[in-house]
């Protein structure tokens, strides 16, 4: 049986409000190392998201992102030298009004960015973003998984700017430290956010996303 014109619309409207913050999930690309050692600039690196949101009365819808973003890192790193892992996100803009919904807001953004293997975490700074709400954004370490978290909310129409993010690394002894993505599948993401589209009542849809695939942004070799 096909789908009423209006869950067809309201379908259409949860797609495209998931498909307005995702362009952050970009956030993980590393970059300077011990300052004896330039960075070196690379070309941007794309990554594709493979999204679900979990709307009410139309179901889990899905959508395929991609995102843009510069890295920079350095090739090589002394045995137990200081990394820096630096994040540089452009700005997006939130849809305003999509198939007749309007697009209320997104909230509850929640990205993971895994601590590399063979290297160990130390701090992270953010600076700058805008239009992120009036709690600013927070990174949280849980084990091997940093998070960066704010509650929002974006506005529907709103521009917005994630902060640059710097975190502080140790190399380890020998090996390649390598800087990807959180997240194998929509039980397992990499990005969580929530997004809510509106017309006569608010309908909110949880949204998971991962990588896929999960590209490895730098290579930064061990001594």
């Amino acid at each position: 049986m096909s789908s009423s014109p209006s869950k067809t619309a309201l379908r259409r409207a949860l797609t495209c409000a998931g498909l307005a913050l995702a362009p952050v999930l970009a956030l993980t690309a590393p970059a300077t190392a011990i300052p004896a050692i330039p960075t070196i600039p690379t070309a941007p690196a794309d990554v594709n998201f493979d999204c679900e949101a979990n709307a009410p009365i139309v179901g889990p819808q899905h959508v395929n992102l991609k995102q843009s973003a510069e890295v920079t890192a350095p090739a090589t790193v002394a045995p137990g030298g200081a990394l820096d892992v630096v994040i540089d996100p452009a700005p997006n803009s939130v849809p305003g009004d999509v198939a007749g919904f309007k697009v209320k807001e997104i909230k509850g953004f929640a990205l993971k960015i895994p601590v590399p293997a063979n290297s160990s975490y130390v701090s992270a700074d953010l600076t700058g973003g805008s239009g992120l709400g009036s709690t600013p954004p927070k990174i949280t370490v849980d084990g091997s998984v940093a998070t960066l978290a704010f509650p929002g909310p974006i506005a529907g129409g709103a521009q917005f700017e994630l902060p640059t993010v710097t975190v502080h690394l140790k190399a380890g002894t020998s090996g390649k430290i390598e800087t990807k993505l959180a997240g194998t599948s929509y039980a397992d993401p990499g990005l969580t956010f929530t997004a809510v589209a509106t017309q006569i009542i608010d309908i909110e849809a949880p949204t998971a996303c991962f990588p896929n695939p999960s590209p490895t942004f730098t290579t930064t070799t061990i001594g």
